[in-house]
């Protein structure tokens, strides 16, 4: 997460929100250390394998840009997070009708 703050302060992204503590998983239903293991004929992993998907402890990054700053962003985050193994995280870009300023009332895409 440091590594990700830096490389979007750097790029002059600077606001954002991260919540620390969230669970999930994506499609995978196998975490990579457990497959390993598994591979390898570990007994503790072998019995860690079963039919159901186990969340995950995960961060969740908010970061909140004009349209001009989208595509730096992304390429920011891809940049410092990509590895070849599964669970780099995705990225999901939604529209921002409207931001308010609630100390000044002040809105629109300036206060970003």
């Amino acid at each position: 997460m440091n590594a990700t703050k830096r490389a979007l302060t750097a790029a002059g992204i600077t606001s954002m929100t991260a919540t620390g503590k969230v669970f999930g998983r994506g499609k995978g239903f196998w975490d990579a250390q457990v497959l390993e293991g598994a591979k390898q004929d570990m007994p503790e992993a072998l019995t860690h394998l079963g039919k159901e998907p186990r969340l995950r402890p995960q961060r969740v990054l908010n970061i909140a840009v004009s349209d001009h700053n989208v595509q730096l962003t992304i390429d920011t985050i891809i940049e410092v997070n990509q590895t070849p193994a599964p669970g780099d995280g995705k990225i999901f870009v939604l529209p921002l009708d409207d931001t308010y300023r609630v100390r000044t009332g002040e809105t629109g895409t300036t206060i970003l």
